[in-house]
């Protein structure tokens, strides 16, 4: 488990202090997917270099499995990052270095492995979890980005970490890429156990692959919990701009006359051949007109948000709500409209 606690960063500039983390505190469990989101300047890639104390904190402590790792020594913290590693948006990867030299590199510099026979046995088993074992002797510049990070995925595992650290590891992939390395992190957390935190600003991220968020917002901690119900039921404002890009949930939304409005979100609907809306106007004979709609297919899945105007009264709405929400991955609610 990580423990992060009223996590603090103040750096020193020409101009006075600047507060990147204020008071932060989150627990993560064991093999979770956990996801921190926020804008730029929200303080995301700070908090994830203070988990792995490549930037200490001014303040505050980062507990992993009952250690402290603030109080470890330079020695001790090389060695409790060989279980806490990290994947980036530009790769890093070694460019004079074969794909299976640089999954080989993090072995070596451990001390771990012996003969390079082995190494190279293990860096091969690596790129072959990662879809890349006959690019083992190709070199970075010959690789698509999408394939870099698969190698930088490949090596982050080589000394079998038990947390993977990911900032912004998508942002710079197209999206079809970004679906196939989300799906691949996701297969390598259910294959291993291992505890994955994603540093990104996109919520799509977030949404098609993690099990719980964190909102950042000026280097605090606006919201926390489930994505599904931080999606479905934003408190803080800084969510709710993430979330609901049509507008703040709590500003003036139209509706035509005699409507009343209710926000769906769909956090990894499987699609079918006919859409959930159009199944309720026949099966229910409840039509919806939709004022809103941002969503988004990823691996034949739907993702994001929709208003849906509903005529008929509250009886009618708390039969939509009752019909939409059958299924676990979509949550509705009534959005009050304001005069």
């Amino acid at each position: 488990m990580i423990e992060i606690k009223n996590l603090s960063k103040t750096y020193r500039a020409a101009d006075g202090a600047v507060e990147a983390l204020r008071d932060v505190s989150l627990t993560i469990p064991d093999g979770d997917i956990f996801g921190i989101i926020g804008m730029s300047g929200a303080g995301k890639s700070t908090l994830v270099r203070c988990i792995n104390m490549l930037e200490r904190p001014t303040g505050g402590s980062v507990v992993i499995d009952g250690v402290d790792m603030g109080g470890l020594s330079e020695k001790q913290l090389r060695r409790a990052r060989r279980e806490i590693t990290m994947i980036f948006q530009g790769f890093n990867l070694l460019l004079q270095r074969t794909c299976l030299e640089n999954v080989c590199f993090p072995l070596k510099l451990s001390g771990l492995a012996g003969e390079r026979a082995w190494r190279e046995k293990r860096a091969l088993e690596l790129l072959e979890l990662v879809g890349l074992a006959d690019k083992a002797n190709a070199y970075p510049a010959q690789l698509s980005g999408g394939q870099q990070q698969r190698v930088a995925i490949a090596r982050a595992l080589a000394t079998n970490p038990k947390v993977l650290l990911c900032d912004e590891a998508t942002s710079a992939l197209d999206p079809t890429t970004t679906a196939s390395i989300l799906e691949l992190i996701r297969s390598i957390n259910e294959r291993t156990g291992i505890t994955v935190i994603i540093i990104t600003h996109q919520m799509s991220v977030v949404e098609s692959v993690c099990r719980h968020v964190a909102i950042l917002d000026g280097g605090r901690v606006a919201e926390t919990g489930e994505v599904g119900e931080v999606f479905a039921r934003p408190v803080s404002a800084a969510a709710r701009r993430l979330v609901f890009p049509e507008g703040d949930a709590g500003a003036p939304i139209a509706a035509e006359d005699g409507e009343r409005l209710i926000r769906v979100v769909f956090n990894g609907l499987k699609a079918t051949g006919t859409p959930l809306i159009a199944r309720m106007a026949v099966e229910k004979g409840i039509e919806a007109n939709i004022s809103y709609a941002s969503t988004r297919s990823i691996d034949n899945k739907t993702y994001g948000s929709m208003l849906l105007g509903i005529s008929g009264g509250e009886a009618a709405v708390r039969e939509a709500i009752e019909y939409l929400t059958q299924s676990k991955d979509v949550l509705a609610q009534e959005v009050q409209i304001h005069d």
